[in-house]
């Protein structure tokens, strides 16, 4: 069954909602009601399911109880959690990997528990102190994996496919999320290291938003969705104003809502859908009322960029989607079990 614009699984990402509340306390150690207050102002502003972010909650450090609690707290909001992003726990940090490692297997045991199709991960690490100092943090360079290092290149594989494994053997769909300056910062290098990890149920995240808001010379974003839709399984989707005087080595970004920016959704989905695409979808925004604009992503998504009925040509991806059986891969071959399958 070929998802359409009235079916299509559609996340709100929590990139609003800190960790901590205003006494200092982690939200992790808040009451449910706190965590029943969030997902009911998600639910309000028209979203039947959200992105488990865990600058919010952070699943993976919940206890066995504290994360029952959370599955029935999202049960009686009557919201779905069928994703979490665990993100800036990059599993080869020089000094804490193996912290963030134990930590991202901990993630998939909880996604288990949630009963998730997606778990999220990035190779991108904390904002640094700069960073946090500008209205825009990403117009200052953050962290960079290095360049040309086999070693880390081949801890990044080795660390995934590790994760992978863990995720297949629970049923779950693992995605890397693309972001600056890391591994998974272009989209040659993202598909070389799917590709070398090599497990059908490790694909990417192809945040093009996290590339196109730099203030310096970009990838263009067409050819960046030709590399990577082919081998994605899930899409956290949010859009920029861009400007670009090359002359004088200028360039200015803004966030803004998807249907405004320079990424054309509309085209980018069509060639989603001829390479096989059928992940779930994850609609962010930076600034403002960020839950609003996020909400209205989503009604452009449907009313505007999604397959109206299930009569379109659906190709063949490289990565299993959860309903469908991947070609060209090494690994089992077999389709991930959906969590959301027949929606």
């Amino acid at each position: 069954m070929a998802y359409t614009a009235e079916t299509w699984p559609i996340t709100a990402a929590l990139l609003q909602f800190p960790g901590t509340d205003a006494t200092g306390q982690h939200i992790n150690d808040a009451d449910a009601s706190a965590w029943a207050e969030v997902l009911q102002e998600v639910k309000d502003a028209g979203f039947a399911n959200a992105d488990l972010t865990d600058s919010w909650v952070r699943p993976g450090d919940l206890s066995k109880e504290r994360l029952a609690e959370f599955k029935q707290t999202a049960e009686h909001v009557g919201i779905g959690i069928p994703v979490i992003s665990a993100i800036r726990r990059s599993i080869i940090h020089t000094r804490d990997w193996a912290e963030n490692l134990a930590y991202s297997h901990r993630t998939i045991d909880a996604a288990a528990e949630l009963g998730c199709e997606v778990v999220s991960f990035g190779l991108h690490q904390a904002i640094t102190a700069e960073q946090q100092k500008q209205l825009w943090f990403w117009t200052v360079e953050g962290y960079k994996d290095p360049v040309g290092d086999k070693e880390a290149w081949g801890n990044a594989v080795a660390r995934l496919r590790e994760l992978g494994e863990h995720a297949a053997d629970a049923g779950i769909l693992v995605s890397l999320e693309m972001y600056e300056d890391t591994y998974l910062g272009a989209a040659d290098s993202s598909v070389q290291l799917v590709q070398d990890i090599g497990l059908d149920n490790v694909g990417l995240n192809p945040d093009l938003g996290n590339l196109i808001r730099l203030h310096r010379p970009i990838e263009d974003w067409r050819e960046m969705v030709a590399k990577t839709l082919p081998y994605s399984n899930y899409w956290h989707m949010k859009n920029y104003i861009r400007d670009e005087d090359v002359a004088r080595d200028s360039y200015i970004t803004m966030p803004a809502p998807m249907e405004s920016g320079l990424i054309n959704y509309r085209e980018a989905f069509k060639l989603a859908l001829s390479v096989g695409f059928q992940g779930i979808l994850c609609t962010e925004h930076y600034g403002g009322d960020g839950l609003s604009i996020t909400a209205s992503n989503q009604e452009y998504l449907r009313r505007q960029v999604l397959p109206k009925t299930e009569n379109y040509v659906l190709g063949q991806s490289q990565v299993a989607q959860g309903r469908q059986q991947p070609s060209g891969r090494t690994g089992s071959n077999q389709p991930v079990p959906s969590q959301l399958a027949g929606v």
